[in-house]
């Protein structure tokens, strides 16, 4: 039987991850750290808004804290239920973004996943499989995804090279089947099956607020 869990340090080893500075352009980070009364999780800052799990607020207000050349920049916003567990919301300023994917990989294609422990920035590739009793994006484990605290759901997953990556997903936990055979255990990804909600509800919904301009990110 399956078991769908969060992360808690249960994966295998299976492709070696990497750790170090961030390789992405531009003079900010997408990815964005969230709080609130449910807690804390990663989110990552699109043209659709900043996307996120709901693990730290699934209504009323959340605190954001994104990452530009010059430091940090603590915003807050409202959260919009996007449906099928994926949440938005907009910064007061314009955040570096990054663009959205809504094509479904093919097994054996190369992702990175990209994620933050606090002002640390992390990066580890890996590749996306299948297993015919899930349905959804999964991707195989390694040592750094293994190694994910509960604050660092919500890590945004790419494809593409360096100057043209795009986001498919965000990593959402680990799942684990025991059978007679053994064991399997792979990363689960909210994926592009269901981030095409975002852009469907900003087409018919309310627009996003007038934002203000940081000179560095025109």
């Amino acid at each position: 039987m399956p078991l769908l869990r969060p992360f808690s340090g249960v994966l295998l080893l299976l492709v070696s991850g990497c750790l170090g500075p961030s390789t992405h352009p531009g003079p900010g980070d997408p990815t964005v750290l969230l709080r609130a009364s449910g807690g804390t999780e990663l989110g990552v800052a699109t043209d659709y808004g900043v996307l996120f799990l709901g693990r730290s607020a699934t209504s009323g207000m959340v605190d954001m804290t994104a990452w530009f050349s010059d430091g940090p920049s603590w915003e807050e916003g409202s959260v919009l239920p996007c449906g099928g567990g994926l949440y938005a919301t907009e910064a007061e300023i314009r955040l570096t973004t990054v663009p959205l994917s809504f094509t479904v990989p093919d097994p054996g294609t190369d992702v990175l996943v990209r994620g933050r422990r606090g002002a640390e920035v992390w990066e580890t590739e890996t590749v996306v499989v299948t297993h015919p009793q899930v349905e959804g994006l999964l991707l195989r484990p390694n040592d750094r995804l293994r190694d994910l605290g509960d604050e660092e759901v919500g890590a945004g997953v790419y494809v593409g090279p360096p100057d043209a990556r795009r986001l498919i997903g965000l990593v959402s936990g680990s799942l684990l089947f025991e059978t007679a055979d053994g064991r399997r255990e792979f990363v689960t990804v909210l994926g592009p099956n269901d981030l095409w909600r975002v852009a469907l509800l900003r087409k018919s919904g309310p627009k996003p607020p007038h934002r203000a301009y940081r000179d560095d990110i025109l």
